[in-house]
């Protein structure tokens, strides 16, 4: 094999991997697939766990956190809610549309332990959950 032809295979290559990472793009951030539950995609997330907490940083720009659910069953924090086209932009030309639309649902396995009520408030662009871990019971004698 040449050099000009092991070029030409690296690049064809190259380009065949590019194809399918855009096809799978497009795939994942197709607006209206849903699964049966009427979920059509899950938020990234980050999980961090301190001394006295475990936070959980949610990617979901333009989703109000008063409007997405918490629930805590068998050590699995649920984040659930609706990610909706603003309306300004229902009758407007799209020309992109990367944002994932519509239900939204993850499940985080939470490290072993008890917690408090989760806290959830905004910070740049992502759902921000602190999970306080509980003090342990004190025993009384």
């Amino acid at each position: 094999m040449t050099n000009d032809d092991s070029r030409n295979w690296m690049w064809s290559e190259a380009l065949q991997m590019l194809a399918r990472a855009e096809r799978l793009h497009r795939e994942l951030f197709t607006p209206g697939q849903g699964s049966p539950r009427g979920v059509n995609w899950e938020p990234p997330t980050d999980v961090l766990e301190t001394a006295d907490a475990v936070l959980i940083f949610v990617a979901l720009p333009g989703v109000e956190a008063e409007k997405v659910d918490l629930v805590i069953r068998g050590g699995v924090l649920m984040i659930s809610g609706e990610r909706v086209l603003p309306a300004e932009l229902r009758t407007a030309i799209i020309h992109r549309l990367e944002l994932p639309q519509g239900r939204f649902e993850r499940q985080i396995p939470l490290p072993a332990g008890r917690y408090e009520a989760p806290r959830s408030g905004v910070a740049n662009g992502c759902l921000v959950i602190r999970l306080p871990k509980a003090s342990p019971q004190r025993t009384r004698s």
